[in-house]
């Protein structure tokens, strides 16, 4: 099952507190960057979120969910109708969010 465009852009309408939140669609879902590193993504309408530490404690009940099969687990976000949850939500993880890996240059 993939993502509609109607969840992506209520996720993006609770996130617009945030600079600099951007999307990827992939395969039928949406990956989030959050001032150019990958926080989570949308899949099959639910938000997910890396499992950094700040995350694990920001959020009192965290449940981890595969967001496809092969993947590794991620946190599910149930305080999607919580605009100031989700902003400090996102505004705790960014630092322990890994770089973006440089783009290969083509020759």
């Amino acid at each position: 099952m993939s993502s509609s465009k109607e969840y992506l852009q209520f996720i993006l309408g609770q996130l617009s507190e945030l600079e600099e939140i951007t999307y990827r669609a992939m395969m039928g879902e949406y990956i989030i960057y959050y001032r150019g590193k990958i926080a989570g993504g949308i899949y099959d309408d639910r938000l997910l979120v890396k499992p950094v530490k700040s995350a694990v404690s920001y959020m009192p009940t965290v449940s981890y969910e595969l967001p496809y099969e092969g993947a590794k687990e991620m946190l599910l976000v149930d305080e999607v109708d919580n605009k100031e949850f989700l902003t400090g939500l996102f505004h705790a993880m960014y630092d322990e969010l890994p770089m973006p890996k440089p783009k290969k240059k083509k020759k």
